[in-house]
């Protein structure tokens, strides 16, 4: 196995440009995320990985090997990818043994050797005693693990999975996060995931590509994305928080207590990124107003208006009065790059 290259990839639509001058490079075995709002471009790369998409411009490399660029085209029948659909794309007239077995019957493999692989596959994703039946028999996480096991038999180096959670129900979706975790510890397989949902790519990546106009926004492991975003369009795309405008010391990124509370005095103004967790309703501190209390299950969030007018959520252990006015600390920020 090796890493896969992305060297400034960029591909035009109509004279639209869709994914621009992107580069990235996604380790050996790693779990890597495209996650971005609806229209970003990360489909489109994904596409572009798994060649049913020439590019426009840039080079698309696995190790040293050229996968493509303006003159190359490797078919994907021959990246050693598989890809797994959101609308999982399995054939009805076939049993699942047969649609899980499809990719070994292009490859010539026959009679017990591909059984034998077949069942493996599907003992991976615990559907060993449906092998007989048809798809239309399975629920669609059922399907879902179908398809996994039809990626798994080919035993790929890289897994593509274009939003293969979003027909599923919430329920269903966090049962099938542990199946791709599972799935990935065993393959040790580069998988590259496309989703909008920023909580699930947190969940199940190692790292994530924030991509947003068909640009990468920020590249890293999720705590990293999630503590220190580079802008405020990560910022609130990423979790949820608050960006305020305070006076800072310059060449402080990380901002404690003390300098979060003497922000709000004179002086030069930038972005902090305030996360709820770290908003706490106290016997004095910064004035604010209860605006929105929504019950989160195992916590409260409270939508707050501060004195000058800007506005701050926060978990709290029990329900705040609409109108009333709290005294908060703010135990810890991170300042934003400037626009």
């Amino acid at each position: 196995m090796a890493e896969l290259r992305l060297e400034r990839l960029s591909k035009v639509f109509g004279g639209q440009t869709v994914v621009r001058e992107l580069t990235l490079t996604l380790p050996q075995g790693a779990f890597t995320a495209l996650l971005g709002p609806s229209g970003c471009g990360k489909t489109t790369t994904l596409r572009i990985l798994a060649g049913l998409e020439q590019l426009s411009a840039g080079r698309l490399l696995l190790g040293e090997r050229l996968l493509a660029d303006t003159r190359t085209h490797v078919p994907p029948e021959q990246r050693d990818m598989a890809m797994v659909f959101q609308s999982y794309a399995l054939w009805p007239h076939m049993t699942v043994a047969e649609n899980v077995g499809y990719p070994l019957k292009l490859r010539k493999v026959q009679g017990a050797a591909r059984q034998k692989q077949v069942m493996a596959a599907l003992e991976v994703v615990e559907l060993g005693a449906y092998a007989a039946r048809s798809p239309q028999e399975l629920s669609g996480g059922q399907r879902q693990r179908v398809a996994l096991a039809r990626c798994l038999v080919s035993e790929p180096q890289i897994v593509l999975l274009d939003e293969p959670l979003a027909n599923l129900d919430r329920h269903l979706r966090a049962t099938m996060e542990q199946t791709f975790r599972e799935f990935h510890r065993r393959t040790g397989a580069t998988f590259v995931y496309v989703t909008h949902d920023q909580a699930e790519a947190m969940a199940l990546a190692s790292h994530i590509a924030v991509m947003h106009q068909g640009e990468l926004k920020q590249w890293g492991a999720p705590q990293a994305l999630y503590q220190h975003p580079h802008n405020a369009w990560v910022a609130r795309f990423i979790g949820k928080g608050s960006v305020l405008s305070l006076a800072t010391p310059a060449g402080v990124r990380q901002l404690d207590s003390a300098l979060l509370h003497e922000g709000f005095g004179v002086g030069e103004r930038q972005q902090v990124l305030i996360r709820p967790e770290h908003v706490q309703v106290a016997d004095n501190g910064l004035r604010a107003e209860v605006e929105g209390c929504v019950y989160q299950g195992e916590r409260y969030m409270l939508d707050l208006r501060l004195h000058d007018g800007q506005t701050l959520s926060a978990f709290h252990h029990s329900p705040l009065p609409l109108q009333q006015t709290v005294s908060v600390r703010l135990t810890q920020g991170w300042r934003l790059e400037a626009a």
